[in-house]
């Protein structure tokens, strides 16, 4: 569904229909839905054209708070380009990473805000086998596949089926056929099939409630057997974007063991406690504990990039948890994450050079946001003892994750992460 902002007259007597169904809704002109006082609002308009034509639409989500979170996603990438949100003096400050244009997206983006797929993260050698035939995958992050290739879910105008308020909350719901063969842009593929096999129909829904929640469902089916893993990939700064480095938050992650891995980044298959490591988070810490150490896993990753795996009963478990807490002692904003997923990647932002410049204006330099993507274990498809990634023609892929944000009255020194 594409809107534009114009203007839509309605006759006298369908508006006077419109407002008794409504009851407290207010109908509005233009590219305001409506607003329900005890709700919030979503309005959106035009953010640009695709360099190949496509129109691109910013949707805006804010609750009913009296400090109200305002969320702003476009309809390229899914991506989430602002997260405003109160500090424990009630300033309101964007604590997501990201550009003011279009254009930046397209040419420049790090996977800021996005929605990364087919497959998150990292596939090794651009490579996979499924039921005997292998696949062949864009080499974009050498010598391995990242985030669903040249071409991701990152790069597709996604349409909107669904951008309302009701009683959860706001909502903005996106949808996007990937078609079989996406994710391999070579002119051949001697030893395999080309791309990802079957058209693969997600959804993801965006619900920010009023309290303080931005709520992501990921729904997808397949017409035959294939892989997925999908996720988010906002980089936060808590003290405000553009407000420096993230090595002063302090991180609890909810898991006591990681997936190592080789040079290139790809998981070795093991899955060693985190005990007398600097993957330790299981006691909140800052960030900066560890991220120069010499421990060999900080070195291949220039500092913390790597999938946790978070403290569940078994693989099998997929029930809501918390899976990350984050503070930041300045502002005292608190980011908690929450998901149905097996593992977490956290990444430090150690590939930002300061060749990019966000909304602020300010270079983006190392350190300066840290994604948190829930997800399953990098590489699974390539490595048998980890959660399966693989969907089936009628079974349906379903995860959700919830980034709850609030404030701590100290200087992060309280039981933040209850």
């Amino acid at each position: 569904m594409k809107r534009s902002s114009r203007y839509v007259f309605v006759s006298i007597a369908v508006l006077a229909l419109i407002l008794v169904a409504l009851g407290p809704a207010t109908a509005a002109a233009g590219n305001k839905l409506y607003k329900k006082p005890d709700v919030g609002t979503i309005t959106w308009e035009s953010y640009g054209t695709t360099a190949d034509g496509q129109d691109v639409y910013e949707y805006t989500l804010t609750n009913a708070n009296k400090d109200p979170m305002e969320v702003k996603i476009i309809t390229y990438g899914g991506i989430i380009t602002s997260i405003r949100v109160p500090d424990r003096h009630r300033n309101l400050a964007n604590v997501a990473l990201g550009f003011d244009n279009l254009g930046d997206y397209e040419t420049k983006n790090p996977y800021f805000g996005c929605i990364t797929g087919r497959y998150a993260n990292r596939i090794a050698l651009g490579r996979f086998t499924l039921d005997g035939t292998t696949y062949c995958l864009d080499i974009n992050n050498d010598p391995n596949s990242l985030h669903g290739g040249f071409v991701g879910f990152d790069k597709k105008v996604w349409d909107v089926t669904k951008a309302e308020t009701g009683p959860d909350g706001v909502v903005l719901e996106l949808h996007y056929l990937s078609e079989a063969g996406e994710g391999y842009e070579g002119d051949e593929c001697a030893d395999g099939v080309p791309g990802y096999p079957g058209n693969l129909d997600v959804y993801v829904t965006y619900t920010v409630t009023n309290h303080n929640e931005i709520v992501m469902d990921y729904v997808a089916t397949t017409d035959a057997p294939t892989v997925v893993n999908l996720t988010n990939h906002t980089y936060w700064n808590l003290a405000g974007e553009g407000e420096g480095t993230i090595y002063d938050h302090i991180l609890f992650l909810n898991a006591d063991r990681y997936t190592p891995v080789d040079p290139t980044l790809i998981p070795t298959g093991d899955l060693p406690d985190v005990a007398g490591t600097p993957f330790d988070f299981q006691e909140p810490k800052p960030i900066a504990d560890g991220i120069r150490s010499d421990h060999e896993q900080i070195v291949f990753g220039r500092g913390f990039d790597h999938n946790w795996v978070l403290s569940r009963p078994s693989f099998d478990d997929t029930s809501m948890i918390l899976a990350a807490a984050m503070c930041e002692p300045t502002s005292g904003r608190v980011l908690k994450v929450f998901t149905t997923e097996p593992g977490i990647q956290f990444y430090a932002g150690n590939f930002l050079d300061g060749s990019l410049y966000g909304t602020s204006e300010r270079a983006y330099r190392q350190g300066d946001g840290l994604a948190l993507e829930t997800q399953h274990f990098p590489d699974s498809p390539n490595q048998p003892d980890f959660p399966s990634t693989v969907l089936l023609p009628g079974a349906t892929y379903e995860t959700t994750t919830i980034f709850q944000l609030d404030v701590n009255p100290g200087k992060c020194q309280g039981p933040f992460i209850k």
